[in-house]
């Protein structure tokens, strides 16, 4: 294969998974960089400026949800921008919530399927690279969403949101007034090709009410899911 998907950075101290994994996405047309330490991998990312980044936690030295902040936070190569899926040993809920919280696109625990992987590799990029929107503004109670700067703001200042949190707010207030369940909203912002587990929208939600506070309403619907009221 020539790489005509793009570059993928794989950041794993395992060779025996990142060698696993390079081959699979090579074989689906993917250029391949590897790196085994979250040095090396942040090194990587801003020379190279991957298409999407897949990162383990466990990493020696600095570990993969501190290089995920960085990568989030460094806009010297369109950090924020930049996917990232994590790959884990672990399981736990709280892992998972701490993953999404840094700004990852996706979750996968190991042992894990390769063509698992490059099927959701493939659904993130057809999200985050598809056209943009026309610029456009939505005001929902006390906050405004640009769709075309991609920025929400409360008062006139920006709320720093991951892409995720942004595109559930922006989902939220298309459809504000009506109850969304958690699989609608998991359609309308991850995809219908999204494997994971429905318990991602309850984290992001959470995490827009803390973002926000009072400035927007985005109600629990019991037995439902969520319902962004209309000021």
């Amino acid at each position: 294969m020539t790489g005509t998907g793009g570059t993928i950075l794989v950041v794993d101290d395992e060779a025996n998974i990142a060698d696993l994994v390079e081959m699979y996405l090579r074989q689906a047309g993917f250029r391949v960089l590897k790196a085994g330490t979250g040095e090396d991998g942040l090194a990587a990312a801003r020379r190279e400026r991957p298409r999407l980044v897949v990162l383990d936690v466990g990493l020696p030295g600095i570990d993969g949800l501190e290089v995920c902040r960085r990568l989030q936070a460094d806009t010297s190569f369109g950090g924020g921008n930049v996917p990232v899926i994590f790959l884990t040993a672990r399981d736990s809920e709280i892992d998972r919530i701490l993953g999404l919280e840094m700004g990852a696109d996706d979750y996968l625990t190991k042992p894990f399927s390769p063509r698992e992987l490059v099927a959701r590799v493939k659904a993130i990029l057809r999200r985050s690279e598809s056209p943009a929107p026309a610029p456009e503004l939505l005001e929902v109670g006390g906050a405004a969403v640009d769709l075309g700067r991609r920025e929400v703001r409360v008062g006139g200042r920006v709320v720093d949101c991951t892409g995720k949190e942004f595109e559930l707010l922006r989902y939220l207030a298309e459809n504000r007034g009506r109850a969304l369940s958690r699989q609608q909203i998991l359609d309308g912002v991850w995809g219908f090709g999204w494997y994971g587990d429905a318990r991602t929208v309850d984290v992001h939600v959470a995490q827009v009410r803390k973002k926000l506070g009072d400035s927007v309403a985005i109600t629990t619907v019991r037995g439902v899911g969520y319902r962004l009221d209309a000021p």
